[in-house]
């Protein structure tokens, strides 16, 4: 197939994540001091986006404490650097089941919440866009399960839309591509949509260009879409989600190091990006070009 390269790209950068990653980097952000400096950091590099979750200040544990997501998104806002917020809404559907033989009850690491309580830092920050993990699926670990049933993504979905918050649909196999069309045919959310691809995160879609490429092709031409992998691959994703059509995401949720044995910042994996996007002939977006695009409105802080 002819390549289909984007000419104008933006980059989306995954400040801190929700990974059990917080003890093997030191600049992996903690506080909401330090996650709202690492992404005014990654926007000042080149990001337009920043995509935040929050953890736990003293253990770097990820959480759901609405005060730490106003603190970050009242930070940031605050700054002099402009930057489209996108804040996780994936937490709240974890389940770990007890083992193979007595699966229930449940054990420590379980979180499942209903859809309004996932939702109240969406509805209480108003970030421009939040993400919507579009399906349940097995994790690497042996008994985790991300819960994300088609009631819950509905209620949600609809929630988003009625906030005025755009979804970045988050979609870790094709048949979460399905459901996300589905949904937008049902008028939950809106067309042209946002898309994440999210590759080779066990065990949904492996991060071989067959897969990739299929991926790419199951998403309507009109949406817009990125896409991202894990480690190493990181960066070879970036070329291949521009060549392929697409916009990039990097940083720390994804990947830790800037090359081999060296770890990175998450301005350093931006302006690294950065560098492959601007090699291949194609232009970094601004925030306010993606305004433009994705049919954003930029909001002011939020708290009094």
């Amino acid at each position: 197939m002819p390549l289909s390269m984007t000419k104008d790209v933006f980059i989306t950068a995954a400040i801190t994540g929700s990974g059990g990653t917080q003890d093997k980097s030191p600049h992996v952000p903690r506080s909401p001091e330090q996650i709202a400096t690492a992404a005014i950091d990654a926007a000042k590099a080149g990001a337009a986006i920043v995509h935040c979750h929050v953890r736990d200040p003293e253990t770097g544990a990820p959480c759901r404490d609405l005060a730490l997501y106003r603190e970050v998104t009242d930070r940031i806002r605050a700054s002099d650097t402009d930057v489209v917020l996108n804040l996780t809404a994936g937490m709240g559907g974890d389940i770990v089941f007890g083992g193979t033989e007595a699966p229930l009850p449940t054990v420590a690491g379980t979180d499942m919440v209903g859809a309004t309580e996932r939702m109240a830092h969406i509805a209480a920050c108003l970030p421009e866009i939040c993400t919507l993990d579009c399906g349940t699926m097995n994790f690497a670990e042996a008994d985790y399960v991300m819960t994300n049933t088609p009631g819950m993504l509905r209620a949600m979905g609809q929630m988003m839309s009625d906030l005025g918050v755009k979804p970045e649909i988050e979609a870790f196999d094709t048949g979460h591509l399905w459901f996300a069309k589905q949904v937008v045919s049902e008028g939950i959310l809106t067309s042209p949509a946002l898309v994440q691809l999210c590759m080779g995160v066990p065990w949904g879609a492996p991060n071989d260009l067959n897969t990739f490429m299929a991926m790419v092709n199951n998403v309507p031409s009109d949406w817009n879409w990125s896409a991202f992998s894990l480690g190493r691959d990181q960066m070879p994703y970036v070329a291949a989600s521009v060549l392929a059509g697409g916009h990039v995401r990097v940083g720390l949720e994804d990947n830790l190091f800037l090359e081999r044995g060296v770890l990175a910042t998450n301005a350093q994996l931006v302006e690294k990006a950065v560098g492959l996007i601007e090699g291949l002939g194609a232009k970094i977006m601004g925030p306010a070009e993606v305004r433009t695009k994705l049919g954003l409105t930029k909001r002011a802080p939020v708290s009094a």
